[in-house]
């Protein structure tokens, strides 16, 4: 068993002063408040990564899986990552595109969950990103067969090198199976912790249908076609 007291770990978050308000939303809408916050995680030293998010996927039978990706843009149409196209996730994907991502900055007591599905962006794009990235990194994702078993590391480095010797110092990179997914969101919820445990969370998401009513206590009206609640902690 751990020498550490895993039940009285615990940190302070936020004071009753800081409490996130509604108010402080200032567009309402989940993109205009992903990217100050975003901006603000980047901003803050002690976020070596702020750009990092745990991925969630599911096969066709709802078996899940979690790894953690980079996001590499967001617009308003979504979150992009990218990964080998033969990797496990992608083939979960292509059996279900229902997908979870959450990002987590302790320095700042905040995270953020999005729920949607994933879409692949057309190979062009793919390709333009991929021979940007550090050369390195580009042989790197050819070298790996991502997800598969392997008899040793030196199998790899066998691999790494021998791509080297072929393409020489000079020689682009061919693209390997690999590329990027948009997660087109349905819902994304912003969470700030507070140190009495009396959490601020507030979901943005597209309505159920068009029955659903906004009541203006509960259920909010927001813009481009979003509304919004705060939800218990």
């Amino acid at each position: 068993s751990s020498s550490v007291d895993i039940s009285a770990l615990r940190i302070k978050y936020k004071e009753p002063k800081d409490i996130f308000h509604e108010s402080s939303i200032e567009v309402k809408e989940p993109f205009h408040l992903f990217r100050k916050w975003f901006d603000e995680a980047c901003s803050t030293p002690e976020i070596i990564e702020p750009n990092a998010m745990c991925l969630a996927t599911a096969t066709r039978d709802a078996f899940p899986s979690a790894r953690f990706v980079l996001l590499k843009d967001i617009t308003d149409q979504g979150f992009t990552f990218f990964t080998n196209y033969e990797s496990r996730k992608a083939q979960e994907l292509a059996e279900n595109p229902n997908v979870a991502l959450a990002f987590y900055w302790l320095p700042l007591r905040r995270s953020v969950r999005i729920e949607g599905t994933a879409e692949r962006i057309p190979g062009a794009e793919s390709a333009a990103y991929f021979h940007q990235r550090p050369r390195a990194s580009q042989i790197g994702a050819l070298a790996s067969p991502q997800s598969r078993p392997i008899p040793s590391r030196d199998f790899l480095d066998q691999k790494e090198r021998a791509i080297k010797e072929e393409l020489g110092p000079d020689g682009e990179v061919p693209l390997p199976n690999w590329g990027g997914y948009l997660v087109r969101p349905a819902a994304v919820e912003f969470w700030q912790g507070q140190t009495n445990r009396l959490h601020d969370r507030i979901r943005f998401r597209k309505p159920a249908g068009p029955e659903e009513a906004v009541d203006g206590e509960v259920l909010h009206q927001g813009e481009n076609g979003w509304i919004y609640e705060r939800l218990a902690p």
